[in-house]
């Protein structure tokens, strides 16, 4: 168990949003560009483009109107990483093993930022990732590197976009009132 002072707790509204926070600035940019290509899509039809112009506007469409739900499913799942780093942490303390389980990629290593500094122990963490050679600029997921037919890989979309709904524990808001025994 954690053996300092849980600090404030935040709603859980706001601790979903900063989990997946860079999930939804592209988000956002996804469903700018679906409007953008939709626009396009109507109006190359309405002047009866060649066949072809219209094809390439609607796969740039539906490109990005899929993305939208990829990212808010991303979203959820990084949620549920969270939540479950979050008790780990709190049972355990910091370890590295726990960190290590979500350094694959920004996304997961943010959900376990966020659990960590909810619970005050995020320097830890950060210092463990900052040893293991993680850089800010690392985007791209590390399995995406080492396996490229990543997309076809069933442990891709389970643990990309289908992660199974965690409930937590513990009671945060509750533990935060109460003094360390």
């Amino acid at each position: 168990m954690i053996n300092h002072p849980i600090p404030k707790q935040p709603h859980p509204v706001i601790s979903y949003f900063r989990v997946g926070k860079l999930l939804y600035y592209s988000l956002f940019l996804f469903i700018l560009e679906s409007l953008f290509f939709f626009v396009l899509l109507t109006r190359s039809l309405e002047r009866e483009a060649a066949w072809w112009v219209s094809a390439i506007w609607l796969v740039c469409f539906i490109f990005a109107f899929i993305h939208i739900f990829l990212v808010m499913a991303d979203g959820w799942s990084r949620y549920q990483n969270y939540k479950r780093a979050k008790d780990l942490f709190y049972e355990h303390g910091y370890r590295d093993r726990i960190a290590r389980l979500y350094i694959e990629s920004k996304c997961q290593r943010n959900a376990a930022l966020v659990a960590a500094e909810e619970l005050g122990v995020r320097m830890e963490v950060e210092e463990y990732y900052r040893k293991r050679g993680v850089k800010w600029h690392h985007f791209i997921p590390y399995f995406m590197v080492r396996d490229p037919l990543f997309f076809f890989r069933k442990q891709f979309w389970n643990r990309t976009f289908l992660e199974k709904s965690y409930t937590p524990k513990y009671d945060y808001k509750q533990l935060e009132l109460q003094p360390v025994a």
